[in-house]
């Protein structure tokens, strides 16, 4: 079974979402959905400045078997993404969890955090489409 760290919160499309504590969140893929790709070969993120809603599709993911969208899991304003990945995509699939990050928002409501998943819900996801 893949890691699904208890600290972060999960969206349905298997991204995982840190709360900084500051108003903004840090964004990256889960270990199963990079597990998923397969080995990543390219990342196009969004520029910082962007405003985003929940569930647009702001980055996309590029491996050896497939490019898979990466959506906004709230409403908010892309502030930095993670420039390491245009030389080391790979990172994503090393630590998925550290330095595989891919980008920092700052959200619009915290309320809107609450509607995220937990890490035992989004493991009930995961086990669903792994069976």
């Amino acid at each position: 079974m893949s890691e699904i760290p208890k600290d972060l919160s999960y969206a349905k499309t298997h991204e995982w979402i840190a709360n900084d504590g500051d108003g903004t969140v840090t964004i990256g893929i889960t270990e199963y959905a990079q597990g998923s790709l397969g080995d990543l070969v390219f990342v196009e993120l969004p520029e910082a400045g962007t405003k985003v809603s929940a569930g647009d599709a702001v980055a996309v993911v590029e491996s050896v078997k497939a490019a898979s969208d990466i959506y906004a899991p709230v409403n908010g304003e892309i502030v930095e993404i993670n420039e390491d990945l245009d030389e080391s995509p790979e990172r994503v699939n090393e630590d998925p969890f550290g330095q595989g990050w891919l980008f920092k928002m700052a959200v619009n409501n915290a309320d809107d955090l609450d509607g995220l998943l937990d890490a035992a819900a989004y493991g009930e996801i995961v086990d669903a489409e792994e069976s």
